[in-house]
């Protein structure tokens, strides 16, 4: 596979633009490849785009990058205010072994299917650092239910906001389970077994797998306590809808006995 950036020495910088990227407007243009998406830049470089809103630039100038995001805007869904970021400087060197090392990311040629793996690698690390921050920031309003519920036996919540929760839950899982297939290996490694290696230390070294496992640990433990605080406003309306039920008929049988008593004088 011949390189397709000359440079010796050059940095990956990945980008979580947004929660969504029309790939199928942008496949107009002519494409260096489709699975990822990836482009080549005005003035130099790489840009490989993932439809869960991620952008990896290789050996691109930041005039450049700038100019090719504000191209991109217009296919953007829901972008983020600031965008999430990682970075990794990458070394060609033949001479070395194919690594990360205290410099960065060593690997033999810059060809294709090699960046298109440490692209797929980065994508998925800025969308879970995302993903993490949200579900930290719902596990901080969550645990205050969690307490009312432990001191005072109910928790004070709205079954609309409770519903929130857990819909926000579902949407984090769909984002980084779904959409962007978190846990599963790029499709370029069917093709290209002998970059397998490089993946998995990728994969390790950005810990993708236990990112992803302790996400959804953490997803599942608020979406269980929304859903326990939603069950108990639940039955505590219903156990209040019969009382009122009991009242009625208390009320109504009361009535009746009133109209005998009066009938019978």
């Amino acid at each position: 596979m011949t390189a397709v950036l000359q440079s010796r020495n050059f940095q990956a910088r990945a980008l979580l633009v947004g929660h969504r990227l029309d790939l199928r407007r942008l496949q107009q243009v002519q494409p260096l490849a489709t699975t990822p998406l990836t482009l080549e830049v005005a003035g130099g470089g790489l840009a490989v785009l993932f439809r869960f809103g991620a952008v990896v630039f290789f050996d691109v100038k930041p005039m450049q990058e700038a100019a090719f995001l504000e191209d991109l805007a217009p296919f953007v869904a829901e972008p983020l205010v600031q965008p999430e970021t990682e970075a990794l400087d990458v070394v060609v060197d033949p001479a070395r072994p194919e690594g990360l090392d205290q410099t960065g990311l060593a690997v033999p040629e810059a060809d294709l299917p090699r960046l298109q793996v440490v692209a797929d690698i980065l994508a998925k690390s800025v969308l879970l650092a995302v993903q993490e921050a949200r579900v930290a920031s719902a596990f901080d309003r969550i645990e205050p239910l969690a307490e009312q519920l432990q001191q005072r036996g109910r928790g004070t919540r709205s079954n609309q906001e409770l519903t929130r929760y857990i819909g926000e839950m579902l949407l984090i899982q769909h984002r980084t389970v779904g959409r962007a297939e978190v846990g599963d290996k790029p499709d370029i490694l069917w093709e290209r077994t002998d970059l397998e290696r490089l993946f998995q230390r990728l994969d390790a070294e950005y810990e993708l797998g236990e990112r992803r496992q302790a996400l959804q640990l953490k997803l599942e433990l608020i979406g269980d306590t929304a859903q326990t605080l939603l069950d108990l406003l639940q039955n505590r309306r219903s156990l209040r809808v019969e009382w009122y039920i009991v009242i009625l008929i208390v009320v109504e049988i009361a009535l009746t006995l009133y109209e005998l008593f009066f009938r019978v004088q």
